[in-house]
């Protein structure tokens, strides 16, 4: 896979304010890998870590892509760069749709466009599932929906939005994160609210499912063949309905494994991903939700556990995939300091009226008890703890010029 006989010894983090870019800089970092941060912000609070070794400002992808493109090609073209790795949509968006530019010079170990497209269709992608004999919640376009009496989630049906699906939007913008509606069965949709919501696309709508615990199956695939796997399990997300993990453990589930293992063999993947699934309340029956191809918000749990997926990344693209020891701890289990804050937070406050609120008291034991049993953190870490406490400082400064 490599493109030169000359040692390479960096990679490009592009930088998104989360754990997931932070945890790949701490990785290969660590390890004397000179990570280069390609940021549009580069006061983030990842740009603190001792383990990041340059910062590169670049344009916003959603506001330019294609000068965020170009930037990217540039950093690329440095003879001591190795490759690029993937932390959000929009990353993943714009190296494989313009993965030709990359390949003369770095590693491109990421889906081509073709797959990365129905991954990011959630319509086609269930589709997809269902055809595996992989349970899927019945999904339909917005227009096909005649009644709207059961419990239903609105959701974008792409991840990443542009003037390809919708011609009045602006060319060279990305729209990914838009994400969901829950809607009453009493009251139906807003349909000026979803369509202001969505952009002016028509989206997809999912029965609603009662959730126990919601799980992924993370994965670094080689051209179809899997060099390292993992399943979690979120107990908590940043609202009581979920969303976004904030406190997750690694387990072992054969069942979910298959299920993950079938979906990413079929799509011959090649790369990082992650296959998300629930666990319905009502039956305990396993449901597919999406795929996310890049670096996911919760691989510092990983990575502690000994799934160290962004060194695993580093390996692939230097053709030094056999040594990589996929081992980990199961049971081993972190928390988004944060994320939790808003979880109680939405206790409080938020209405989703398909999920069933938790006591506050209830909700609040079970984050302290559980901070207690598992004190490890995304964010905070003892030996590399600026990044907690600037991103601290911005937050507070946010909150005073608001």
């Amino acid at each position: 896979m490599s493109v030169s006989s000359a040692p390479r010894e960096a990679i490009v983090v592009p930088g998104a304010n989360s754990g997931s870019a932070l945890e790949c800089i701490r990785s290969l970092g660590s390890r004397g890998i000179h990570t280069i941060v390609a940021a549009e912000d580069p006061a983030i609070a990842l740009t603190a870590s001792r383990h990041c070794g340059e910062v590169v400002e670049v344009p916003p992808p959603r506001d330019d892509y294609l000068g965020y493109k170009d930037a990217l090609v540039s950093l690329a073209s440095r003879p001591e760069v190795r490759t690029i790795i993937p932390t959000r949509e929009d990353d993943i968006y714009v190296l494989s749709k313009y993965r030709n530019e990359f390949r003369q010079y770095i590693a491109t170990p990421w889906p081509q466009f073709d797959t990365l497209e129905t991954v990011h269709d959630g319509y086609r992608l269930a589709e997809f599932v269902s055809d595996l004999d992989i349970p899927v919640p019945e999904t339909q376009l917005y227009d096909e929906v005649a009644d709207w009496s059961q419990e239903r989630i609105i959701k974008a049906r792409y991840s990443v939005l542009t003037d390809d699906h919708v011609d009045s939007l602006e060319a060279g913008r990305l729209h990914p994160d838009l994400g969901q509606m829950h809607v009453s069965p009493d009251t139906g949709p807003d349909r000026d609210e979803v369509r202001r919501r969505m952009k002016g696309h028509l989206p997809v709508v999912q029965e609603y499912i009662p959730i126990r615990f919601e799980y992924s199956f993370r994965a670094l695939y080689d051209q179809g063949e899997p060099l390292a796997t993992s399943v979690r399990r979120q107990t908590r997300g940043m609202s009581y309905a979920g969303g976004t993990s904030v406190y997750r453990e690694l387990v072992d589930d054969p069942t979910l494994e298959a299920f993950g293992r079938r979906i990413l063999d079929a799509l011959d993947w090649h790369g990082l991903a992650t296959v998300q699934f629930i666990e319905s309340a009502e039956t305990g029956e396993y449901m597919f939700g999406e795929i996310n191809p890049r670096t996911w918000t919760s691989i510092p749990c990983d990575v502690r556990a000994g799934a160290d997926y962004p060194y695993f990344y580093w390996l692939l693209a230097g053709d030094r995939a056999d040594v990589i020891d996929p081992s980990y701890e199961s049971g081993y289990a972190t928390h988004l300091l944060f994320g939790e804050l808003l979880y109680l937070k939405s206790v409080l406050f938020d209405e989703y009226p398909n999920a069933s609120r938790p006591a506050f008291h209830t909700a609040l034991w079970s984050v302290l008890s559980s901070l207690y049993h598992h004190p490890n953190f995304d964010f905070l870490t003892v030996d590399d703890p600026m990044p907690f406490f600037q991103g601290v400082r911005h937050s507070i400064k946010d909150a005073l010029a608001q």
